[in-house]
């Protein structure tokens, strides 16, 4: 997953997410400190990412916001600004009720979430010999897929076609938090006798 890609997921799967130096326990630059201390004082969960374990993330996210500094607060995502921001808003009383607004948005999002049955049909619809097989529940899916339509290619490519299937919803937010596994019929055979072998030896 491309820098981007990885920061537009993040934004996408977090409706209040902070991009700052350090962790909100151990802040790392004092501005990044005093925006933590004003968003733990709300009480209202958020996201965080540390910009200096993640170096990629650190060059790229300014080019994608168009604000040089940390730390970088979103919600849904949607640029809120650095410290000084967060803190003027804290002041004349704006930041709590635009915070709160955020947390129904994602329970909105869970609601809307597609049904197992709506994925196992929307990859079918692009793979109608696959046998399609669809773990967990709401927004965080594992999704197997065993065709013969995998058959010579890389790894990536089987899993773009699935991804593929899946574009609206990911798109709309329907879906995400999605991981996907692609086989062959006869990789398939070799994964299930191979488990089958280990759960033996277990």
């Amino acid at each position: 997953m491309k820098t981007e890609e990885k920061i537009r997921k993040q934004l996408a799967d977090h409706p209040i997410i902070i991009y700052m130096k350090g962790v909100p326990t151990n802040p790392q630059c004092g501005f990044s400190a005093k925006s933590v201390g004003i968003l733990d004082a709300t009480h209202i969960p958020y996201a965080h990412v540390n910009v200096l374990e993640a170096p990629f993330i650190r060059e790229k996210l300014p080019s994608i916001s168009h604000w040089p500094t940390f730390p970088q607060l979103f919600v849904n995502a949607e640029l809120v600004g650095g410290c000084d921001i967060i803190e003027e808003m804290s002041n004349n009383g704006s930041l709590l009720p635009l915070l709160i607004s955020a947390a129904p948005k994602k329970a909105e999002a869970e609601k809307d979430a597609l049904t197992v049955g709506e994925v196992v049909q929307l990859v079918q619809q692009g793979f109608d010999d696959a046998k399609v097989m669809v773990e967990g529940e709401g927004c965080d899916l594992l999704i197997t897929v065993v065709s013969p339509q995998f058959s010579n290619l890389t790894m990536v490519k089987k899993q773009q076609l699935i991804l593929a299937t899946l574009k609206e919803p990911l798109a709309s937010g329907k879906l995400h938090a999605v991981s996907v596994k692609a086989y062959t019929p006869d990789e398939w055979q070799d994964q299930q006798k191979n488990s089958g072998l280990l759960q033996i030896q277990s």
